[in-house]
């Protein structure tokens, strides 16, 4: 008898411990849901949108222009936040449609508070079905092109997804992204990097986090084999670039001209 229990137990044991592993390292859902409850409520300029990445229904903002480009900008936010945060995310998405750029920031992968950037490699897994969702969705408003702009963990995370877009692409869209912005970009970027062949404007403040700046040179000579790789930075500017959104978001429509 004691030969049968033991397996069992061990067995049950180790799908236990699965389960609880897959939970720990999803986004959270719930806290998803309030942040989306709180910005449809709340918002003033664009339109909520739910697109699905496969295993449920997120929340992105829609922002069109009134005369359209044949560009669009997809918006990704940082750590733990939503599509329509103060700092960075919002004038990007609403000053970038007002100049004619249909913008759609989407709801990124999110844990709780306390979770630390380390915490969020495991969600990188799950970007690629939401980048691919926001491509058919720009698609589907009339984009021939999509760039990519990603403020801090998000840079992270579009970083990941375009390093292996290869592997994870799933867009039934033949699409292009033709450039990509990566804002306030942190150590351990590099790897990513290196594999990157599409024009990239790596842009960051110059107050930014003493991590960010510390690694420019380091994000450089990962991304030395990428001719169309260039850094600025934007004299005065924080890391959220308190104050300095026109900056901010001249600095990125001179980018989106220029790929």
């Amino acid at each position: 008898m004691q030969r049968l229990i033991k397996p069992t137990l061990i067995s049950l044991l180790a799908i236990f411990a699965l389960s609880f592993s897959s939970i720990c390292l999803a986004t959270d859902r719930e806290k998803e849901k309030r942040w989306a409850s709180q910005i449809v409520d709340s918002l003033l300029d664009g339109e909520a949108v739910y697109l699905n990445d496969g295993q449920a229904d997120f929340l992105a903002i829609e922002t069109r222009a009134d005369d359209p480009k044949n560009i669009g900008v997809i918006v990704i936010h940082g750590i733990g936040i939503h599509p329509d945060w103060e700092a960075v995310i919002q004038p990007l998405r609403v000053q970038l449609a007002a100049d004619g750029w249909n913008t759609l920031s989407l709801q990124m992968p999110i844990l709780g508070n306390d979770a630390t950037s380390k915490d969020y490699e495991p969600l990188m897994k799950e970007v690629p079905a939401r980048i691919d969702a926001g491509i058919r969705q720009l698609t589907k408003a009339g984009s021939k092109k999509v760039v990519l702009v990603a403020h801090s963990m998000g840079s992270r995370m579009a970083n990941y997804y375009l390093a292996h877009k290869k592997i994870y692409r799933e867009a039934q869209t033949e699409t292009p992204i033709i450039g990509y912005v990566g804002i306030g970009m942190n150590v351990g970027n590099e790897d990513y990097l290196s594999k990157i062949k599409i024009p990239i404007l790596d842009l960051f403040g110059e107050k930014d986090l003493p991590s960010v700046l510390a690694s420019a040179p380091q994000r450089a000579k990962a991304a030395k084999q990428n001719k169309k790789y260039s850094q600025q930075k934007v004299i005065g500017a924080s890391h959220f670039f308190e104050d300095k959104d026109d900056e901010l978001v001249e600095a990125v429509k001179k980018a989106l001209k220029g790929f």
